[in-house]
């Protein structure tokens, strides 16, 4: 019993906390666009053009790829298959979208602000018009539907390269940190997206499904992303403010249509007037009914005097006939006399 009142105790704090649903944090703040995050940003370009480079003009990067591929690695270590088949759902843009909009949708609703949400979107749209658009510019076949040994297969209506799994990993995971309140959380943060974006990269590479200049790539693609986002930060804050005055504008217009049908009216009260005397009734004028309804019932006759209630009535034996008294009747047991006969 004592068990059960502490833990009903516990549960009823955590929901009390839940519900207070703090202000929006004024420590938190935006990302800049810093001179240290311009150079992460144009050497992360320049490693993209590289490997984009070394595979258009066939070199040592296309042979070790055609290596690793000869290699097979699912054959060479098939042990650990079963479990690489679902670690690589978390380099899948569909489930890790939604697992971490959910926790970013928490966030916005407890600290009353759509940045996080619109940090989402905006990275993630930038994911697919970027990588999207070099993965049908250059169309590459991957390893599966490779048709001449040591080509880059470039060109051939393939959609390989670069890697969009290893792109949203690193998108995906990499904007918990970007979004992060505190110093020390962004720097686990990053150091957790890092492995998860790194370890889905390399089992698309022994699942065979990519060249490893592919997950080279899309690591660069992903990083690109995220280094640019302060860039867009002020889209994202018109865009929270535009979102934040179409909802008030909505809800003014919801008050303003609101049907009078839908408001509560209460009923008048009917006020009751005194009988009249029975010697003003003959001179008073007929007077209308107060509804229809009640217009129908036979009216009340008031006894005289002050009102009382039931219990305080002196309670009275009838005696003889309840009959009211008729000039023409006899008492009872007295006999009727004979009335006179007329003739015509």
């Amino acid at each position: 019993m004592r068990t059960e009142r502490n833990l009903t105790r516990s549960l009823d704090r955590v929901f009390a906390r839940l519900d207070r649903e703090p202000e929006r944090p004024a420590h938190i703040d935006v990302p800049r666009m810093s001179r240290h995050r311009v150079v992460l940003f144009t050497a992360t370009l320049a490693f993209y053009l590289a490997i984009v480079w070394a595979v258009v003009i066939t070199s040592w990067l296309v042979r070790l790829d055609w290596q690793v591929m000869f290699f097979r690695p699912y054959q060479q270590w098939p042990q650990i298959h079963a479990f690489l088949d679902y670690y690589v759902v978390l380099g899948q843009r569909g489930p890790t979208a939604v697992m971490v909009a959910a926790w970013l949708g928490w966030r916005s609703w407890r600290q009353h602000t759509l940045r996080p949400l619109l940090t989402l979107a905006a990275s993630l749209l930038l994911l697919n018009i970027t990588v999207g658009a070099a993965k049908l510019g250059m169309g590459r076949l991957g390893p599966h539907y490779a048709t001449v040994i040591g080509s880059n297969e470039m060109g051939l209506g393939g959609d390989i390269f670069p890697s969009g799994h290893t792109a949203n990993a690193v998108v995906t995971w990499g904007i918990l940190a970007y979004l992060a309140s505190t110093p020390r959380a962004r720097r686990w943060l990053s150091a957790l997206s890092a492995v998860t974006s790194l370890g889905v990269g390399l089992t698309t590479v022994y699942l065979g499904t990519h060249w490893l200049s592919d997950v080279l790539l899309g690591w660069a693609a992903g990083l690109l992303i995220l280094l640019a986002l302060p860039w867009f930060e002020p889209l994202v804050a018109k865009a929270e403010t535009a979102l934040f005055d179409l909802r008030d504008r909505w809800r003014a217009r919801r008050a303003r249509t609101v049907p009078a049908s839908a408001v509560p009216v209460r009923p008048s009260p009917v006020l009751l007037k005194p009988r009249p005397a029975p010697a003003e009734q003959s001179a008073a004028p007929a007077r209308e009914p107060v509804s229809p309804v009640r217009g129908s019932r036979a009216p009340i006759h008031l006894a005289p005097g002050p009102h009382t209630a039931r219990s305080e009535r002196t309670p009275v034996t009838p005696a003889g006939s309840r009959r009211p008294p008729h000039a023409d009747r006899l008492p009872r047991g007295t006999s009727q006399p004979a009335r006179p006969l007329t003739g015509n």
